[in-house]
């Protein structure tokens, strides 16, 4: 592994409105990083996709 970069693995969060645990994968987790995203998601891909549909 070169020096810059950052192992990840998958991690289980839970999602902030319905309460269920859910995945947060190394590839979801790499995307974020390339995006320059910082926080977790919070939310699981069933409420994310029903909160951008409103």
């Amino acid at each position: 592994m070169e020096n810059n970069q950052v192992a990840f693995e998958d991690r289980t969060l839970t999602c902030k409105d319905c309460g269920n645990d859910f995945t947060f994968t190394v590839r979801e987790q790499e995307f974020y990083a390339e995006k320059g995203f910082t926080n977790d998601p919070g939310r699981c891909k069933t409420c994310r996709e029903s909160r951008k549909n409103r």
